[in-house]
């Protein structure tokens, strides 16, 4: 039998049907103690977990420290997958959960990845132009690393990582409008933080 579905892109934020169908039979086959099938789930993943990692953090070095973790661990935490969701909205808990913790247990890192590192953002022509754009990105990611858990994670699950209200509530146990709330609140800090980039 070969791997049902397409391979999902690295800036996908949600798994389409096909997806998590594939999902599902790799982590069957993973139970079942394959490593090249495990090695497949982190490959489709890998991208997917750092990305997440990196927009909790603001650190790189952070960030490749929490995905190598999450990466190790995911041969036995797979054993907590219920298979009530999607793979992707247990592995964004999983994520989201490893960043909460290490956060918690360092001081915060001022260093931020190179922008081109951070995030797709449009390219744009002359390098006085490029600088700026850079630096707004770091102030950006600056901002977004500063704010309290509870605003960060709906910020980085829904703004960012295109998850409805709906998932980013199943990721964060709580209820679509406290999903809605907290990213309210989030956004109008962000507003006041970057007004002199606008």
């Amino acid at each position: 039998m070969s791997t049902p579905g397409r391979r999902s892109g690295p800036d996908e934020g949600r798994s389409s049907g096909l997806d998590d169908e594939a999902d599902r039979w790799l982590i069957g086959k993973v139970r079942a103690g394959d490593r090249h099938a495990y090695e497949e789930l982190v490959r489709r993943h890998r991208d997917r977990i750092y990305r997440i990692a990196l927009r909790m953090l603001g650190s790189a070095a952070d960030a490749d420290d929490v995905a190598q973790d999450v990466v190790i661990q995911l041969w036995t935490a797979l054993s907590g997958f219920t298979g009530g969701a999607a793979f992707t909205t247990w592995l964004y808990r999983v994520v989201v959960n490893r960043c909460l913790n290490h956060r918690r247990g360092q001081r915060p890192h001022q260093e931020l990845p190179d922008a081109d590192h951070a995030a797709d953002h449009p390219s744009v022509p002359g390098p006085e132009r490029q600088v700026l754009a850079g630096e707004e990105l770091q102030a950006g990611l600056r901002a977004i690393a500063a704010l309290p858990d509870d605003q960060r994670v709906p910020l980085v699950l829904v703004q960012l990582e295109g998850l409805s209200y709906r998932e980013a509530a199943t990721v964060t146990k709580t209820t679509e409008a406290t999903v809605r709330g907290r990213l309210a609140r989030a956004r109008a800090t962000l507003m006041s933080e970057m007004k002199d980039w606008t």
